[in-house]
């Protein structure tokens, strides 16, 4: 399903000088299907009681979709995968000094719009987060 033009060192590229950069945000995993990436719950994502804050989790689903549909894409220099709709449930809290795991799998992929399922983790493969994003795919301009 992935497309391959870009590869792990494409991607970190992609990600650099960006919120996922700045969130220490690392991609561990592409299948033929599914994308994993990683973050540290640290000063940069956790909230001032020093666990993970919902907004870095929903950051963490959303750098994770939207590379996801941009290695669906046939030709990511004339199109643009872009959020269109995230919902995001917070199931259980993550202490700093931890890392979540985020996989993204895809539930549809279509000419326009992506939907895809995301699950947060911590190293323990206990669930911190469930998300569906929504990717409209746009043309570049």
């Amino acid at each position: 399903m992935f497309k391959k033009h870009l590869d792990f060192e494409a991607l970190r590229n992609l990600n650099s000088n960006s919120m996922g950069d700045h969130l220490g945000i690392e991609f561990v995993e592409l299948g033929e299907d599914y994308v994993i990436a990683r973050m540290p719950v640290d000063h940069r994502t956790t909230q001032p009681f020093g666990i993970l804050h919902g907004g870095a989790s929903v950051a963490l689903a959303e750098t994770l979709g939207s590379i996801a549909s941009v290695l669906t894409l046939d030709d990511p220099t004339t199109q643009r995968a872009v959020g269109l709709e995230i919902n995001a449930n917070h199931v259980r809290p993550v202490s700093a000094g931890n890392w979540v795991f985020a996989k993204a799998t895809p539930l549809h992929i279509g000419r326009t719009t992506h939907l895809w399922d995301i699950k947060i983790t911590t190293e323990e493969q206990k669930l911190v987060c469930v998300v569906r994003f929504t990717v409209a795919i746009i043309n570049a301009r």
